[in-house]
């Protein structure tokens, strides 16, 4: 089925994205990799699917004054729905975010506010002026109309694949890409379908909830992954996991990086650590230890990786990674 009709508004905001097979891809992983490349959206990534939807709903019953809290892609998304819908909005975003992210955000007429150290300052904030302001708060990844917008890119997928593949490989930062994968699965029927989860070490919220059980905060974020910088992830993800096969993986942060880079030389695309990650999976042969150890099926015959985007990246944003990170 399609989701609910936001006939008022005609269709969503996000665009029917191309599923390719990456021959460089398929040969590091030893089978077939089909890329649901996210990163083409409007906003350059997924988060304009939820976001999108969420904005529409919240329209229809009269919003006046959107407010987001996030300097990624949640804010591009934002930015992008509210300008669309004629709504204002504001972005509150902490002072890790670079000057380029504020400046691409205030160049679209929106109002941009910095405030605190990490994300979750800026959420407190957020929440505060929706509070006095009467302004409708959009929550980066922490909401079912989020995850039901999100769950339209696994409709995209039956339908442009046909088949069902053997796994799906995306990464973990608040949790809302994992909760609209699984909401999309149960919807296509495809519940039995692996998802491999992947975070970087130091942005690992996930990984610490599915081993203790239970929700985790982190200390701190030392990832440079800093979109999957949610010290909690929402307690919907930890859920996907009871209700779906969720493989927990991490990997280092160089090799998020290494793997951005050998996926601009391969596939001619410059997408931020953070979609790196599930990418690093594939490089790092990761798939096959998965096999060899029994949480894949050893005759897997595709595997599909969700390629999430990153509107914050640039040339000169690698380099500088790189340096960071003592890369050559």
């Amino acid at each position: 089925p399609q989701a609910p009709a936001t006939a008022h508004y005609g269709r969503g905001f996000h665009v029917l994205t191309p599923v390719l097979e990456s021959a460089a891809l398929s040969k590091a992983a030893g089978t077939k990799v089909y890329m649901k490349l996210e990163n083409v959206q409007p906003t350059g990534s997924f988060k304009i699917r939820g976001i999108g939807y969420f904005c529409q709903e919240a329209a229809k019953k009269g919003c006046k004054h959107f407010v987001c809290s996030t300097g990624g892609n949640a804010g591009f998304a934002t930015v992008y729905a509210a300008k669309k819908l004629g709504i204002p909005a504001t972005i509150i975003v902490p002072t890790s975010t670079p000057q380029a992210t504020v400046q691409k955000m205030e160049e679209q007429g929106t109002e941009v506010q910095v405030f605190g150290k990490v994300w979750d300052d800026a959420y407190a904030k957020a929440l505060a002026l929706a509070e006095t302001e009467g302004w409708v708060s959009i929550h980066p990844f922490d909401h079912p109309l989020i995850w039901q917008g999100h769950a339209s890119m696994v409709r995209e997928l039956k339908d442009s694949l046909g088949h069902k593949p053997g796994a799906i490989v995306l990464a973990v930062g608040g949790g809302g890409l994992l909760a609209g994968v699984v909401a999309g699965l149960q919807d296509v029927g495809w519940q039995d379908v692996p998802i491999i989860a992947v975070e970087t070490k130091g942005a690992d919220s996930f990984n610490a909830a599915i081993k203790a059980g239970r929700l985790v905060t982190l200390p701190e974020i030392t990832s440079v992954a800093k979109c999957l910088g949610a010290k909690t992830v929402s307690a919907r993800a930890l859920e996907c996991a009871s209700e779906c096969q969720v493989i927990s993986q991490l990997v280092e942060d160089v090799e998020a990086v290494q793997a951005v880079e050998l996926f601009l030389d391969d596939e001619r695309m410059l997408v931020q650590p953070a979609c790196g990650a599930p990418l690093a999976l594939l490089y790092t042969g990761r798939v096959q230890q998965l096999q060899r150890e029994g949480h894949l099926n050893p005759g897997l015959d595709s595997i599909v990786v969700i390629v999430c985007g990153g509107s914050s990246i640039q040339l000169a944003g690698l380099w500088a990674l790189k340096t960071q990170l003592g890369m050559k």
